[in-house]
């Protein structure tokens, strides 16, 4: 079996993903569930089943790069408390919606979503952001959108960390706490998915996938360590643009699949 795995294309196709997607993730603190759902998507793998599968690979990950967060001290407590229960209550809820919602709906919205992603991240690249201190007033709020649009195509970082760094929060801090409470979050998620699979409402065989989830888990933990790290030398323009462009091209193939 594990030979199987081993010698198999897709798994080492996934494995690049998944180290690509983390190694931006931990620069920016987005990415690596927003550019692994969209490249499943524009696979042809079902929205409800590509969301699944990233975040059930995403409760390997985010806990390795929580870890390298916390060594390089990269995490604001008090912003953590607030975002982390908030993206859980988000993120339950827009995993139960995606597994109810009607199937013919959900392609269509995903590439719709993705091409939001996509323009709001070349946009956030050019802002200029004056750094202060800023009160996480909106911390909560922010957190419940971001928790329930991550469920449906990857937004936690793309929502939650563009809105704090442009208020005016150190990068290297929110790239840190974003990242942690991404932990929780995903497990809450996965856990969702997991009820939803059980009771029949969500018809996902995770055989069919095992060769995606473990490239994206063993991609990603190999990547995860190099986050508090990366965070901190990384240029965030340029990659933000890098990101921006590629997730606007593959909303552009889902949007091709969704109407061809």
């Amino acid at each position: 079996m594990l030979a199987d795995v081993l010698t198999s294309q897709m798994f080492w196709i996934f494995c690049g993903v998944g180290f690509f997607a983390q190694l931006i993730d931990g620069a920016l603190g987005m990415a690596y569930g927003v550019v692994c759902i969209a490249i499943l998507s524009a696979l042809g793998v079902p929205p409800a089943a590509a969301s699944a599968v990233v975040h059930a690979a995403e409760v390997f990950t985010t806990a390795t790069a929580a870890t390298s967060h916390a060594a390089h001290k990269n995490i604001d407590r008090r912003l953590f408390l607030r975002l982390a229960p908030a993206g859980v209550a988000g993120g339950v809820l827009g995993a139960y919606v995606l597994t109810a919602a009607p199937k013919h709906l959900i392609g269509p919205l995903l590439a719709a979503y993705l091409s939001v992603i996509g323009v709001y991240l070349l946009v956030r690249a050019f802002r200029k952001v004056q750094l202060h201190n800023p009160q996480a007033k909106w911390a909560i709020p922010l957190g419940a959108a971001g928790g329930f649009l991550d469920s449906w195509g990857g937004g936690w970082g793309p929502i939650v960390a563009s809105t704090l760094m442009s208020g005016g929060h150190a990068p290297r801090r929110v790239v840190g706490t974003v990242s942690a409470a991404e932990f929780f979050l995903t497990s809450a998620i996965s856990a969702t998915f997991l009820v939803a699979l059980l009771r029949g409402v969500l018809p996902l065989d995770l055989k069919t996938y095992l060769l995606e989830v473990a490239g994206l888990v063993v991609g990603g933990m190999a990547a995860a360590p190099l986050a508090g790290l990366v965070a901190r030398v990384a240029p965030p323009r340029h990659m933000t643009v890098a990101v921006g462009l590629l997730v606007l091209c593959l909303a552009a193939w889902q949007i091709y699949r969704v109407f061809a």
